[in-house]
């Protein structure tokens, strides 16, 4: 029997069977959507009995003396047929199903680090209530099963003074992972025992062995919420946050050949320091950055670095409102970014979002309701082929509750259109103002012979409206390299306001901190002044101890002349009795 949450998406279809209900068992006690209404979804047919509508209650049926399902929960395996590895192809196009595992769950985390590798989902590190994870994970999305890697540490691959210590694959947390050649390799993130630049690890998938890589170069400095994107046989890093909380918006390559790192130079407008930020390839040349946040702005802006000439730009996007987010996932599938999850700090996104990387259109693919699982942070997407055809594959997340549910959507075929060559500014002015001096030079050097029987006013005619020609077209070249100085400024003004939106979050954190500390300054200032009053007392009291010893010396010197003065008087008392006792005996 399948017990899991139902979701909206879920149906089930039993065809030529007699089902029989039996007694529902009561809600677990704890259950937090026991006897809610499910959401508007398709009823229940089943054939030659009655008709149902699911609710979350669990509701038992047997056919023909088998159990075989609880109503109120997600029954995938009902449309997987009689061969389960094809489970996929009843799958509704562009909607998120939740898939039925088998086998031991992984535990809910976010900030993890998934990819895709021959119908296999792998997973490793993450967070959960403040602790980092280290197990390996994997998921056959065939069989729909779950299973742990254990992971054999090498330490060949040990050589650099700065990485750090082998006693296990790390516990982290927001770090990145991209396959390469039969390898998983992770980079950069959050765990105990971290060095001062970012380290590089390995898993074998063949041999399951794990370590560090060594790397050359310059190395970057450590940190976790970036983006890396493969291109080619080198990874390009982008921003993310170091170890001081610092952002850091600079670009950074590693050979995979050489593994040597690189410093990369851009030019133009990049993107406001940043975190948690989503970034991918197009057509082999582009990098495009989408969302993120710093430590008080969540952005909803698209950047594109050119690769061949590392300019960075700032497109127009068209097409459905985005809002704000950070801490979502995003893959792409044939020129469409998928982008799923994240958040603002106040709500999840609920939206799927789907942009078309030619046309620069922004769709709404589906949309949830608050608190699902898959409007979290922290939540990783990834792409698999079954069947020939392309899925998207979720896991995770957090939203005041974490998660470890598995989401497929089988993606819609979309049209495949031909890359869109993304010029600079100033590299599509330039080529602007090229093709208007071609034109006017190949104008001019045009000759048009005479015939010599030919009407001498025809020719004039003709030249004229060549000239007008030229004049037309050089009239045009200059509209257009005018058209785009005004979207250069247009890009520049729009990232001036974000910069100007940022200072002014920096500013205010600023002012915050500049309150608190004057605030704690004045405290200090009455706390100094009281121990400034003290310490007076203290000097008083001090410069008053040479008179006290003084008077000590001269009440000891009475006492001292008291004494003899006592003596004195026993003495002579003392005599004058021993008279008086001899005067009376004689």
């Amino acid at each position: 029997m399948l017990q899991r949450p139902l979701y909206p998406s879920d149906y089930i279809q039993v065809l030529q069977f007699t089902v029989v209900p039996l007694n529902p068992p009561p809600p677990h006690p704890s259950s937090k959507i026991a006897n809610e209404p499910t959401r508007d979804r398709p009823l229940l047919s089943v054939h030659g009995s009655a008709t149902f509508s699911p609710t979350r209650d669990r509701a038992s049926f047997t056919v023909r003396s088998r159990a075989i399902a609880s109503i109120g929960f997600p029954l995938v395996s009902s449309l997987m047929g009689t061969d389960s590895q094809n489970w996929h192809l009843d799958l509704s196009y562009d909607q998120w199903e939740a898939l039925p595992v088998s086998g031991q769950r992984p535990g809910a985390r976010y900030k993890h680090a998934a990819t895709v590798f021959e119908e296999k989902l792998y997973i490793t590190g993450g967070s959960r209530n403040g602790r980092y994870l280290s197990d390996f994970q994997v998921f056959d999305l065939k069989s729909l099963t779950w299973s742990t890697i254990k992971l054999n540490m090498e330490t060949n691959d040990l050589k650099s003074k700065d990485a750090i210590p082998l006693e296990g694959f790390p516990a982290t947390s927001g770090h990145s992972m991209i396959k390469w050649q039969t390898r998983l390799l992770l980079l950069a993130g959050l765990s105990k025992n971290t060095a001062d630049r970012v380290t590089v690890w390995f898993i074998d998938l063949e041999s399951h062995n794990c370590g560090v890589v060594e790397t050359f170069g310059n190395v970057p400095v450590a940190r976790s919420g970036q983006s890396v994107t493969l291109f080619g046989s080198k990874l390009i890093m982008f921003g993310g946050e170091d170890w001081n909380r610092r952002l850091l918006n600079d670009v950074n390559v590693l050979d995979l050949e050489t593994m040597t790192w690189s410093a990369v130079e851009t030019t133009q407008t990049p993107p406001t320091p940043r975190f948690d930020h989503v970034a991918t390839l197009h057509a082999e040349r582009y990098l495009f950055v989408f969302g993120g946040c710093s430590h008080s702005v969540f952005f909803n802006d698209l950047h594109v670095l050119d690769l061949e000439t590392m300019e960075w730009s700032q497109p127009q996007v068209q097409g459905d409102l985005v809002t704000p987010r950070a801490g979502h996932a995003g893959v792409a599938v044939k020129g469409n970014w998928f982008i799923v999850g994240g958040g603002d700090n106040k709500s999840g996104a609920l939206e799927t979002l789907v942009i078309n990387l030619s046309k620069l259109v922004v769709s709404v693919v589906t949309s949830v309701k608050g608190r699902d699982p898959l409007a979290s942070e922290g939540i990783s997407i990834s792409s698999a082929s079954l069947g020939g055809e392309n899925f998207l594959v979720t896991f995770g997340g957090y939203n005041g509750k974490y998660y470890n549910e598995v989401f497929v959507m089988r993606v819609k075929p979309r049209d495949s259109l031909h890359p869109k060559i993304l010029q600079s500014p100033a590299a599509a002015a330039a080529a602007a103002s090229v093709t208007a001096a071609y034109a006017l030079a190949k104008a001019e050097s045009l000759d048009f012979p005479e015939k010599e029987d030919s009407n001498p006013k025809v020719i004039q005619v003709d030249n004229s409206q060549q000239d007008h020609s030229v004049e037309i077209n050089s009239i045009k070249e200059e509209k257009k390299a005018l058209e785009l100085s005004l979207i250069e400024v247009t890009n520049e003004i729009s990232a001036l306001k974000t910069k100007i939106e940022e200072t002014n979050g920096n500013y205010n954190e600023l002012s915050k901190e500049l309150h608190s500390v004057q605030g704690q300054l004045v405290a200090e200032r009455s706390r100094c002044a009281k121990l400034e009053a003290q310490i007076g007392e203290l000097q008083k009291m001090l410069e008053s101890l040479p008179s006290l010893e003084e008077k000590v010396q001269a009440l000891r010197a009475e006492k001292s002349a008291f004494e003899r003065d006592m003596e004195l008087a026993a003495t002579v008392q003392s005599q004058r009795s021993g008279g008086i006792w001899k005067w009376v005996a004689g």
